[in-house]
């Protein structure tokens, strides 16, 4: 995803961002968050349940079934019931078809990415970005001052997370500012690492107002980011 000037770019800004604070900021980028298996299926099922019958109320009929007056002979009615058979089994071979060629077309990544709701998309990166969250929480020797840059680079996504004691301190709105930094840059299409540098700046200053460094404590983390 970053070549190893955007990599450098990142690790400098971080450093910097960290120098008079005790608190910490790690960057982690995915590709994609999700494979999104759901949104193949959910549009292929409701294609082909709602096409076929679509198709019938526009008037295209298989079968032109018109009875005129009178009654029918018991060879004519099991002609019927034959032809109904057929129909019926059309329709259902209709309806495998369309399911097995709309979810090949989402198949394809990008148009996948399309079809794919972005309130699922933010639910699946919020749910990745907390998960990564929590297991660096876990390495960090009892520190509740770190900050997590998460950034979703094929879905476009971005979420900053905080531990408590500075999320308990610092003014929400630094979080924002630095998460629509990136993401004014990836969907503007200008330098996306130029955005998270920006974020990391951000994120410093509120590192720096509300805890400030300590004698004799380090920094656990590396300042490269890391890619899943």
């Amino acid at each position: 995803m970053l070549n190893t000037l955007d990599q450098e770019r990142i690790a400098a800004a971080v450093a910097k961002a960290e120098e008079g604070t005790s608190g910490e900021i790690v960057c982690v980028l995915a590709a994609e968050v999700s494979h999104y298996p759901e949104v193949a299926l959910g549009w292929a099922a409701v294609a082909a349940l709602v096409l076929p019958p679509l198709a019938l109320v526009l008037g295209a009929h298989p079968l032109a079934m018109a009875a005129e007056a009178g009654s029918w002979t018991a060879a004519q009615a099991g002609a019927l019931e034959g032809e109904m058979i057929r129909a019926l089994a059309l329709y259902a071979l209709i309806q495998t078809a369309i399911f097995i060629l709309v979810f090949l077309i989402l198949e394809i990544p990008a148009v996948r990415r399309l079809a794919t709701p972005a309130r699922l998309k933010r639910h699946k990166v919020e749910r990745a970005a907390h998960q990564q969250f929590a297991a660096i929480s876990a390495r960090a020797a009892g520190s509740e001052t770190g900050v997590l840059i998460f950034v979703a680079v094929d879905d476009r996504q971005v979420v900053i997370l905080a531990d408590k004691a500075l999320h308990e301190k610092a003014d929400e709105m630094a979080w924002k500012t630095a998460a629509d930094a990136i993401g004014a840059a990836m969907k503007g299409g200008h330098d996306p690492t130029a955005g998270i540098v920006r974020a990391i700046e951000i994120c410093g200053e509120a590192l720096r107002a509300h805890f400030p460094a300590e004698g004799g404590r380090g920094h656990v983390f590396s300042d490269r980011p890391v890619e899943i």
